[in-house]
């Protein structure tokens, strides 16, 4: 049985109207944004990990992975980085201590790939640690010894470099335990790194929220995790969905984006319904959009979610802050964020396990548009929602 969920305007809902005002005078102003000019908005594209893990990781999955990018039209739709995750190396240093790749799973080396990528039209990104053990090292039993970046970071940025490489995820894996690294200062040496070459290379860093990076990270690196690995189940991203309330206040600006990890569309248990209420919201959030699936063997509904230019497009617009739970209870969630233009986009999710009417009752005169169905639904702020389910809306001041 349907049951209507009414958003009052007595509840925070009633901050929509003021909300450009006040999320910009909340913003952090003591820590600018990392000056290097990159990821004015949030970066999309296709990492290799959620896909392959450590083992399966070739240089082929990575030339198929951008061969589809450009071929589905995600390339154009803005996912521009194709990231090669951790197990990439070779499982030590060459004699002069510079990284070297998997001879047998990259036999033609990473600056071939990185140039096939960049002969695609897209952008090359790669992984690597501020201490001496990488993740899977820990936790996939990867056979390799000193290929962190410990002691090597200036060497390793040249090699980045060297290699065309546009784009480093930096991950923190146990650095602290295993080598007594302080997390900001590790961050921080690497950008300084970064910040002396020629090539730019936009700075992601993953240490999964346990210093509240957002309090800190915004002069260090364009993005910052903000939670532990999201995994391709709808109670897993729901719990991720609950932790970004806390962490919105302290939104990144153009050029600093927290990051609640990447996209399971296509992947585990996820059905159609909640891999859009997933899209939903991290479009909301101004979160980075990484595919972590096969973009050859995309379905065409999982590809329709991942390519909706209008959805696409709420997450690419940066009006003052991210998006913040407006309401919730029982079964429903209420989030918005401004829009440039004096607009707002609104989720509203159904987190429960029957059908529900999810409503909002947003003072002023809007056009609303179903960013899913992509049509104009009138006036009202509302939608009837299966389980897991999410409607998308852009109001526009009529």
């Amino acid at each position: 049985m349907d049951h209507a969920i009414a958003v009052k305007p007595k509840t925070s809902l009633l901050v929509l109207l003021l909300v450009a005002l006040t999320w910009l005078l909340s913003l952090p102003t003591a820590s600018p944004a990392l000056a290097n000019g990159l990821a004015g908005t949030p970066p999309m594209g296709w990492n290799s990990w959620n896909q392959v893990r450590c083992y399966d990781l070739t240089e082929d999955v990575v030339k198929r992975a951008a061969d589809a990018l450009a071929d589905t039209g995600l390339r154009d739709a803005g996912y521009h980085y194709v990231v090669v995750d951790d197990c990439w190396q070779a499982t030590a240093r060459a004699a002069d201590g510079s990284l070297q790749p998997d001879p047998k799973r990259f036999p033609h080396g990473i600056a071939d790939l990185a140039d096939y990528v960049h002969s695609r039209g897209l952008l090359f990104g790669i992984y690597a640690v501020p201490g001496s053990r990488t993740c899977a090292m820990a936790n996939d039993a990867y056979p390799a010894s000193g290929i962190g970046s410990l002691g090597h970071e200036r060497q390793d940025a040249e090699t980045f470099d060297r290699w065309g490489v546009d784009y480093l995820k930096y991950d923190w894996c146990n650095a602290d335990t295993v080598d007594g690294l302080d997390r900001k200062a590790a961050f921080e040496k690497m950008r300084d790194e970064l910040a002396a070459l020629p090539r730019p290379i936009v700075y992601a860093i993953s240490e999964y929220g346990v210093s509240s990076p957002w309090t800190w990270a915004r002069p260090v690196a364009n993005l910052w995790r903000t939670t532990y690995d999201l995994v391709p189940t709808w109670e897993s991203v729901l719990a991720t969905i609950d932790q970004q309330a806390a962490v919105a206040v302290h939104s990144g600006s153009p050029g600093g984006w927290n990051d609640p990890d990447m996209l399971q569309v296509g992947n585990g248990t996820l059905t159609a319904d909640e891999a859009r209420a997933h899209f939903s919201v991290w479009a909301v959030l101004n979160a980075p959009l990484f595919a972590g699936t096969d973009p050859a063997k995309l379905g065409g509904t999982d590809l329709a979610t991942l390519g909706n230019a209008e959805a696409i497009a709420v997450d690419q617009d940066f009006a003052g802050g991210q998006g913040r739970r407006l309401a919730a209870g029982p079964g429903y969630q209420v989030w918005g964020k401004p829009l440039s233009g004096g607009g707002f986009a609104v989720v509203l999710l159904n987190t429960g396990s029957t059908t529900a009417t999810v409503s909002a009752d947003i003072p002023g005169a809007w056009t609303v548009r179903d960013l899913w169905a992509h049509r104009d639904t009138g006036t009202g702020v509302s939608a009837t929602l299966r389980p897991h389910a999410a409607a998308l809306l852009k109001l526009t001041p009529r």
